[in-house]
């Protein structure tokens, strides 16, 4: 039996420039990630993070390379996770409800049957009496606890969540951090995240990629050897700043490497 849930076997992206000129902008890739794990990728800024979930999520196709799933080859499908952007993208003229539906509906799912499999998910994680509001009425926060149970009632195995709270001030950052964990236990998902926040890959993961300047390859995989389930208190714990520590310089090393190659474009 396949111990991963996921294979990257050596996946990479070529684009072609305007002049015609081959530009490599990630890879090779490799990774294997076992069944309900929170796996964290940071990297420097431009490195190829969102086209690596791109490729992933099959709306953008590898130059080379493969990608499993349960043993299955997977690269150019789509359908096969679930994937969140940093903007909620609900859609303005539904209310909450029917945001939140809108994946089962586009899986055929009746819209009674599906309001019936939301609510109780919207009862239990925060959303209780925001119903029938509309997205502008609620916080940001709000807006993005529901475009996350979207994303899980579409009821993939692996989730995609590219940067999910980086437009959150701090303390509803770090609330949504605890909401996110919770979820992830509840419903045994594997979550790929993507954050520029080393704080929060080492307190929500089990393991940490720390990807290179562009073209964005692995430089460094962190195992995280924290137990769980975790409270905000452990980010002062000895373990985790020096798990923090290690994982800045490395990252520190590749921003240096894309500073210097912006300004030598």
């Amino acid at each position: 039996m396949n111990p991963y849930k996921m294979e990257l076997e050596n996946v990479s992206k070529t684009y072609l420039a305007a002049d015609g000129t081959a530009v490599k902008a990630l890879g090779p890739i490799a990774m294997r990630i076992p069944n309900h794990r929170f796996i964290s990728i940071v990297g420097p800024s431009g490195c190829g993070k969102s086209t690596l979930f791109n490729i992933i999520s099959g709306l953008v196709d590898n130059t080379e390379g493969a990608i499993y799933v349960g043993g299955n080859r997977v690269d150019g499908l789509t359908g096969i996770t679930g994937y969140m952007l940093q903007k909620d993208l609900l859609l303005p003229w539904r209310n909450i409800l029917d945001n939140v539906i809108l994946g089962l509906e586009i899986q055929g799912v009746a819209k009674k049957e599906a309001k019936a499999k939301a609510l109780p998910l919207l009862h239990k994680y925060g959303l209780k009496g925001f119903e029938h509001h509309y997205p502008a009425q609620l916080s940001g926060g709000m807006r993005q606890r529901a475009a996350l149970l979207r994303t899980i009632l579409y009821d993939r195995d692996i989730i995609l969540l590219d940067e999910p709270f980086g437009a959150l001030d701090a303390q509803t950052r770090a609330m949504m951090q605890e909401w996110l964990l919770d979820l992830w236990d509840d419903f045994q998902k594997t979550i790929l995240f993507v954050t520029h926040d080393m704080e929060e890959a080492i307190y929500l993961s089990d393991e940490v990629y720390i990807m290179t300047s562009r073209p964005g390859t692995i430089k460094r995989h962190l195992t995280i050897d924290l137990p769980r389930p975790r409270k905000p208190q452990i980010v002062t714990s000895p373990q985790f700043i020096a798990l923090k520590e290690e994982a800045l310089r490395i990252l520190s090393e590749e921003t240096l490497k894309a500073y210097r190659q912006e300004a030598a474009v």
